[in-house]
């Protein structure tokens, strides 16, 4: 669903751009080696706009030195209740900032925020999550569910439509897959602002990737969404992974190579659990955006796995390196995972 553009630093959302990958610091941000760090981190996996909380004005003090240190990184400041942080972070570089307006503590505070990213040309997101709706609109739906948030994030749209400001990206996360699917597959269908997607508070690393990738993956699927985070328990660096994987997975974008292996089953006689987490981990380090396929057995070989740019087929004692399905040699069992990082070297040096 084509929206419209919103310019976040040096990305553009919205319109036919591809849609970018977010995560948030788990630093506090008034630690500002630290955050540095997590930054970079973030973004060598792969992150392209970074979110960054500033609770106090300390940290809004380290948000300004931090703006000086990573002057090319997409930074966008989270703000809640206060206002005149919001201004600040505004003034002092952000890229954008995330707000929830029915916390900030009015509308003429909401309008004094408006008018600062005005001024600086900064847009806003709007986020609306299921925790933090309007009472008044709890009431008129029965509690909370899909069809408020989406009144409170239109509401608020058109509020900030009427002050002259469209610089907008949108939020109705839940934490519930089904209230954030069906929010956010309303509001598509009621605004042409790019939406941020995501699950909040989606739990730890294993039931949270679940989650989310049922979550953003089904409106992925269905054309929505611009940005995509996805929240979990954990260092964030592994809600990067897991956004490209989901990315990876629908064919909409590639970065790094994608691994598939077959599940295992009584015709397998090696111990693959073990050579696919040592291929995984010499994966790491691959950027190209190649199919990489570790299969178990003959069956799962070379033939079902033909479509892979490189992969191997292991027997008791042994791996058959094939390319595209054309077997190119055979090695010990101990050296698959090398023979396969040499085989993507040979694919890498062909690309230069």
């Amino acid at each position: 669903m084509r929206t419209k553009e919103v310019k976040i630093g040096k990305i553009t959302i919205g319109g036919d751009h591809p849609v970018a990958v977010q995560s948030m610091t788990s630093t506090l941000t008034h630690d500002i080696d630290a955050t540095v760090e997590q930054i970079n981190r973030l973004v060598n996996a792969g992150c392209e706009i970074v979110r960054v909380a500033i609770p106090t004005w300390k940290d809004l003090k380290a948000f300004k030195e931090i703006r000086k240190i990573v002057p090319d990184v997409p930074l966008v400041a989270d703000i809640h209740f206060n206002h005149k942080l919001a201004i600040a972070a505004i003034e002092a570089g952000a890229d954008k900032i995330r707000i929830n307006p029915g916390n900030i503590g009015g509308k003429d505070r909401v309008r004094e925020v408006i008018q600062a990213a005005k001024v600086n040309r900064v847009p806003i997101r709007i986020g609306v999550n299921s925790g933090s709706l309007e009472i008044d609109l709890i009431d008129r739906h029965g509690g909370v569910k899909a069809e408020a948030m989406v009144e409170s994030a239109i509401r608020w749209v058109k509020f900030f439509e009427d002050e002259g400001f469209e610089d907008i990206v949108i939020s109705v996360k839940s934490a519930s897959v089904p209230m954030t699917i069906k929010a956010y597959r309303m509001l598509a269908s009621k605004t042409h602002y790019p939406l941020h997607v995501g699950v909040t508070e989606a739990g730890p690393a294993y039931t949270g990737i679940i989650k989310s990738a049922i979550g953003i993956g089904a409106l992925l699927a269905d054309g929505i969404g611009d940005t995509i985070r996805v929240s979990l328990t954990a260092d964030p660096v592994e809600e990067v992974r897991a956004a490209w994987e989901i990315l990876k997975a629908l064919e909409i974008r590639s970065r790094g190579p994608m691994l598939i292996s077959c599940p295992t089953c009584g015709r397998t006689r090696v111990n693959l659990l073990k050579i696919v987490g040592e291929v995984e981990e010499i994966l790491k380090g691959v950027k190209l955006p190649i199919k990489v396929a570790v299969m178990g057995c003959e069956v799962n070989g070379p033939g079902e796995a033909r479509d892979a740019d490189v992969g191997v087929a292991a027997e008791p004692g042994r791996g058959v390196i094939f390319r595209k399905g054309k077997i190119i040699r055979k090695v010990k069992e101990e050296e698959i995972p090398q023979a396969l990082l040499e085989e993507i070297k040979k694919l890498e040096k062909n690309q230069d």
